[in-house]
């Protein structure tokens, strides 16, 4: 049985069928924007080969869209059609059986399991980093890279971006110091490592390091030709950079050629992606919170919105659709949005309905009352979610913007005690206190 470049049987594959994989599984780690290409280069090689459908399946999986998830069922039943070669294939198949079926939960599991059985499958690892930070299990983030990163040897090309994925995990979990430390190591192996970079971006963006913020993605930014749309997510915290320092005019530049540009000469955001729509939307609200003009940029998110009512997949994507419905007055989509999340919670899936249900509901009918000058009455359905919005995932920077709206309504209703607790909040997560955030000041 031929072996992957980490060392691990891989059934149904010929010398050049290993090749096409192993580049396909290195564009996913890499953020490379041709990784779709990769994959249908894999597809035409390893058409026989388990692992290449089932990390189609994988792929698909990722985009959290709906009309992806058949696609992912059919790649998991060419998958199953072949059979799996060993037991590490079989786990990979249920991991992303469960996923299709919406229990993320057991997915996460079988990915901890073939990383116990198998530590250098790295696939594995990248997949339970990120599905972990999605449903908000950072603990497991930094359990799971302290468990694999001994497996692989300092001189590996892999070993820096596991290093990037340690800088993350550390910083979700507050450990800021070490978190930087293996962040600048991670880039100091490779630049053009744009998870290190991010890791980096989030560090700073925690210790309110603006300037070193603006200059280190300066400097890294020559390094990211190929990279895909985690490009919009770092010019989006360059731009937060500049918003905290009240250059209104430097953001808006960023969201109209960088971040939110659909037709960039780079590469262009994806009108629909879950993380391209997170940075423009949250951005949007940010800046009109603080009189900002933002002009008619709200009107193609609300388009988009439109469009996925009923998508349920990425919970923490669900009240930035509604941000952009209830910056356009479109309350009847509103409305239509908030039903659709209801009927969705209701069929109780098994890991995203909850916290549809608990979480993503309160926080976009606080958003739609706010749009309506119904600021207690947002307060009111918020309140009781507010402590466990961190279960939509999203890092503390992206979270932010929530606390941000209670803060807001809590001013507007007049509510002193619940704006405290969202100052109070704050100062616990953030390493620069809230009087220095742009954001906070009552």
């Amino acid at each position: 049985m031929a072996r992957d470049r980490y060392g691990l049987e891989t059934s149904g594959a010929d010398a050049a069928a290993i090749v096409a994989y192993d580049a396909a599984v290195d564009g996913y780690l890499s953020y490379r924007a041709d990784t779709p290409k990769r994959l249908e280069r894999l597809m035409a090689a390893g058409a026989d080969m388990p692992m290449a459908h089932v990390l189609k399946g994988y792929l698909m999986m990722l985009g959290f869209k709906q009309t992806l998830v058949p696609v992912a069922a059919k790649a998991l039943a060419a998958a199953d059609a072949l059979g799996a070669g060993d037991s590490r294939e079989a786990m990979h198949m249920a991991a992303l059986s469960a996923w299709v079926k919406g229990d993320i939960a057991r997915t996460i599991d079988i990915w901890d399991e073939i990383m116990i059985a198998h530590p250098r499958d790295v696939l594995a690892f990248r997949l339970h980093h990120f599905l972990c930070f999605w449903v908000n299990e950072v603990g497991r983030m930094g359990a799971a890279v302290d468990r694999v990163l001994p497996s692989f040897s300092a001189d590996e090309p892999v070993h820096a971006a596991l290093l990037g994925c340690k800088a993350f995990a550390y910083e979700e979990l507050g450990r800021l110091d070490e978190a930087e430390r293996a962040g600048r190591l991670s880039i100091e192996r490779n630049p053009s490592d744009l998870w290190a970079a991010h890791a980096v971006a989030h560090i700073l963006e925690m210790q309110g390091r603006r300037d070193d913020g603006i200059s280190l993605l300066n400097q890294l930014e020559s390094h990211w030709d190929g990279g895909n749309s985690l490009l919009h997510h770092l010019w989006w915290h360059r731009g937060l950079y500049h918003y905290e320092r009240g250059e209104f005019d430097d953001v808006l530049r960023l969201y109209d050629t960088r971040f939110r540009n659909l037709s960039a000469p780079l590469i262009a955001a994806t009108p629909d992606l879950y993380i391209d729509v997170q940075n423009a939307a949250s951005m949007l609200f940010r800046l009109e919170r603080q009189g900002v003009d933002v002009g008619s940029r709200w009107d193609e998110l609300a388009d988009k919105a439109e469009q996925r009512i009923g998508d349920c997949l990425s919970a923490f994507t669900l009240p930035h659709w509604m941000m952009a419905l209830a910056a356009t007055k479109r309350f009847d989509a509103a409305g239509r949005i908030i039903e659709a999340m209801k009927q969705f919670a209701a069929k109780g899936e098994a890991t995203v309905a909850p916290v549809v249900r608990d979480h993503a509901i309160p926080a976009s009918e606080a958003i739609l009352l706010r749009a309506k000058g119904d600021y207690s009455g947002a307060l009111a359905v918020m309140r009781p979610a507010l402590d466990g919005m961190d279960r939509l995932g999203g890092s503390h920077a992206q979270q932010d913007v929530l606390q941000q709206l209670f803060l807001d309504c809590a001013k507007m209703a007049g509510s002193s005690a619940d704006a405290q607790r969202v100052i109070d909040h704050v100062r616990k997560i953030y390493a620069v206190p809230p009087e220095q955030r742009r954001g906070y000041v009552i």
